[in-house]
């Protein structure tokens, strides 16, 4: 067993998965429920593993299944799991870059601005004082909201302010409320921070650092800060106007609204969509266009190193300036005036292909073990799974035990396997001093 822990890496899955097995324990406990009964052991697996891997996807309806225990255990795994990505990339960051060699470590510090080989103390603590900051913001101005123009006490105001702080920033999607955020769809004060919550959450700590510090001189920013800063403004931007479009005259989500009421649900939705998983819009009742678009911005997810999941926003844009150089012939993939080199297009590809290969599996998986579900039904809950979104059309909690386990697995996979996976080949990088000739076999 030492070959194991001599890569640290390795340890990231066990790192998640004691935790789940803890917290599944303390969910498995009479007094979690509000009717003080045990609950199925699969109910408490899903909703733990939900809860660490900050997916937020749920099969009860959780205010009036959980007691209040039971939602102090959830919210407690949903920081710990925040947190413990945010710690467990920059570990893996630091790890992979000294044992790069000194070239690649350079790139790599270039690359994750400062932090390739900086104070592992200095790190850490910065990374959990923006989280307490931003949760603090939000859970002052939604609860001064909720106390304001909504009569509910401070005690209560508070509560609900710091539980769905807590959600949005690491981009779970659980909420106090059984409709989700349908109530405050059009009200900018709570919806709003929750968004930008998750969206800056799902930014990823190297992203986030570098364009606060280099605000001013964003030319400079890394390649990955770029990919992730413009990438995930683009996205949002085309996702709002593209939902906008397919739900216009949809008088189950938006149609009867006003057209700025249109446009801060669709853009609220979109926002949490990518990475948050909180719903303002009732998911069930979107036209059937609006799915597919949903779908690919969850698999996409947000910024590496971030409590997001998904292939990341820099690996998708990755992929398309590969695709771009491609069909103009350039030698080379550039980006902002910089070459990328051909072993990150490897990463992207093989991190890319991979993530397909367990969304497909998945979703075959769900139909073969679940009678009558449709397949963009199947596909959204498996994707939103995998990408620790949480989304769901209400398929999850009529699965069968069976076919839940299968999401259970798929958002453990998705919360460390992009890490994992990309750390791993990274660190197993070959040096040959010779190489085979070359063939040019036929593509297409």
């Amino acid at each position: 067993m030492r070959w194991f822990f001599r890569n640290p890496v390795r340890l990231v899955p066990l790192g998640f998965l004691v935790p789940i097995l803890l917290g599944t324990g303390l969910l498995l406990a009479r007094w979690s429920t509000i009717q003080h009964q045990r609950p199925p052991l699969i109910t408490a697996l899903f909703t733990a593993t939900s809860a660490l891997s900050v997916t937020g996807m749920a099969v009860t309806d959780t205010p009036n299944y959980w007691s209040g225990w039971g939602l102090v255990v959830i919210t407690l795994l949903t920081q710990l799991g925040g947190l413990g990505i945010l710690t467990v990339a920059a570990l893996v960051i630091l790890v992979v870059s000294r044992q790069l060699g000194l070239r690649n470590r350079l790139l790599v510090q270039a690359e994750t601005a400062e932090f390739g080989v900086g104070d592992v103390a200095r790190l850490l603590r910065r990374i959990a004082i923006t989280v307490f900051a931003c949760e603090a913001v939000m859970t002052a101005v939604v609860a001064g909201r909720l106390w304001w123009a909504y009569d509910y006490t401070p005690a209560r105001a508070l509560w609900s302010g710091v539980f769905h702080a807590v959600q949005a920033f690491n981009n779970g999607g659980f909420s106090l409320y059984s409709d989700g955020l349908l109530a405050f769809d059009r009200d900018p004060w709570v919806s709003l921070p929750l968004a930008f919550g998750a969206i800056v959450g799902g930014l990823g700590f190297p992203a986030l650092f570098e364009a606060v510090r280099e605000w001013r001189r964003p030319a400079r920013w890394a390649v990955a800060t770029k990919l992730t800063i413009w990438g995930s403004a683009a996205l949002v931007l085309l996702g709002t106007a593209g939902l906008l479009a397919a739900e216009w005259t949809n008088v189950s989500t938006i149609g009867l609204y006003d057209d700025e009421g249109k446009v801060l649900a669709s853009f609220t939705q979109i926002a949490l969509s990518r990475t948050g998983g909180f719903n303002v819009l009732n998911i069930a009742d979107l036209q059937e266009e609006s799915y597919p678009l949903l779908i690919v911005l969850m698999f996409i997810g947000g910024g590496s190193a971030s409590t997001a999941g998904g292939i990341k926003v820099s690996t998708f844009f990755l992929l398309a300036f590969t695709i771009w150089a491609e069909l103009r012939g350039e030698p080379d993939v550039t980006v902002g005036h910089r070459r990328v080199a051909n072993a990150s297009q490897r990463q992207a590809v093989t991190v890319a292909l991979i993530s397909v290969a367990l969304v497909v599996a998945g979703t075959m998986l769900v139909l073969l073990l679940t009678e009558g579900v449709r397949f963009v039904a199947a596909l959204f809950e498996v994707t939103s799974a995998f990408s620790t979104t949480g989304l769901t059309i209400g398929l999850a909690s009529e699965l069968p035990a069976s076919g839940q386990l299968v999401l259970t697995v798929l958002m453990f996979i998705g919360r460390i396997g992009p890490l994992t996976l990309g750390s791993a080949i990274a660190l197993n990088t070959r040096h040959r001093l010779y190489r085979y000739p070359q063939e040019q076999p036929i593509v297409g």
